[in-house]
């Protein structure tokens, strides 16, 4: 169960993940968060213009790993609309970064994907901790995963 500041910060991940789509992206934001409770970095989905490498948790990642000590990263929390890709959670656990908490599962996104009739993506959705063993993950977070469904239903005219 997230307290107050906690939604604040999965409520901030969905915004931004509404702001990529609506600048045309797909709906995904991230915020870093340190372990004392500081927001400092967030990011959107930037893949809209050819590279599919530009998810806002792999951003975070690689701010983290410029701007913040190994231990400061291990203490920090990313906040995220949807569950790491296979990608985001190896530069998440290479770079020693802490705990996820995700508003909606990996696991629901090919649910609500196949639903709507959209191919799978190219890389397989697996769960954080089949990537990262033994890092500490919460999600989906009740009702906050139903706002994200419903951007994935905007992207694709549902």
């Amino acid at each position: 169960m997230l307290d107050d500041q906690e939604t604040a910060y999965i409520a901030r991940a969905v915004a931004l993940a509404e702001e990529a789509l609506e600048a045309g992206d797909e709906p995904f934001g991230s915020v870093l968060v340190s372990g004392d409770g500081e927001v400092l970095a967030e990011d959107r989905n930037r893949i809209a213009g050819g590279d599919s490498t530009q998810h806002p948790e792999f951003a975070l990642a690689r701010w983290a790993a410029q701007h913040m000590t190994p231990e400061a990263r291990a203490r920090a929390t990313v906040y995220t609309s949807g569950e790491h890709c296979p990608m985001c959670a190896a530069a998440h656990g290479w770079v020693g970064l802490g705990r996820i908490v995700y508003a909606s599962s990996s696991q629901q996104l090919s649910h609500w994907l196949a639903d709507l009739g959209v191919a799978p993506p190219p890389v397989a959705t697996l769960p954080i901790q089949q990537i990262v063993p033994g890092l500490p993950v919460e999600g989906p977070v009740a009702g906050w995963d139903d706002k994200v469904h419903a951007l994935h239903q905007r992207l694709h005219g549902a």
